[in-house]
């Protein structure tokens, strides 16, 4: 399972998928706004990658999986709380942008949640079996995500006729880091 990368590409699809040019003002700034996401994605994908590190090695208890499902979570929702208090940024489309963020969090609350439920049941059941479902209904919640983060960049690139938010992206520190560690 390549499930390490899914977190790094998740953020490197979000930071590419913004296009356009042009710069803005006020709070938060399209910089600003810029930098608390890619910030938030950069500590969601670093807590996720780390907490699935022990799927990767094969031989997986109860125990790792209920734990791996609990980091997850955890770090999914203090993800999702940090993307509905990014507020409108200063732009044009800023409504847009803070509309796509704000599904996105809701998204992936819901995701995290059937997760925790998937892997729940399939560890009561106890078997070798549903340790793998376990870990495969991880994988495929993360690939859910990474599809739903795909689509919120998009409707941010179609949103930013002006390119403020793209503007944004490129000049915020936590965005050239994200991009450059991708």
């Amino acid at each position: 399972m390549k499930l390490a990368l899914v977190p790094v590409a998740l953020a490197a699809l979000l930071v590419a998928g913004c296009g356009g040019s042009s710069s803005s003002s006020s709070s938060p700034s399209p910089q600003d706004w810029a930098d608390s996401l890619c910030s938030s994605i950069t500590t969601w994908s670093n807590s996720v990658k780390t907490a699935g590190e022990s799927l990767k090695s094969g031989s997986l208890s109860k125990g790792d999986l209920k734990n791996t499902t609990s980091e997850i979570k955890s770090a999914t929702n203090q993800f999702a709380d940090e993307l509905k208090s990014l507020g409108k940024p200063d732009t044009d489309a800023g409504q847009q942008a803070k509309d796509a963020i704000d599904k996105l969090s809701t998204q992936v609350n819901d995701d995290v949640d059937q997760l925790q439920s998937a892997v729940n049941d399939a560890v009561e059941t106890g078997t070798t079996k549903s340790a793998v479902t376990a870990a495969s209904s991880i994988a495929t919640t993360l690939s859910t995500m990474s599809t739903q983060i795909g689509s919120a960049a998009s409707k941010l690139q179609q949103a930013d006729a002006k390119g403020d938010l793209e503007q944004g992206f490129r000049d915020a520190p936590a965005c050239k880091k994200l991009s450059s560690s991708g």
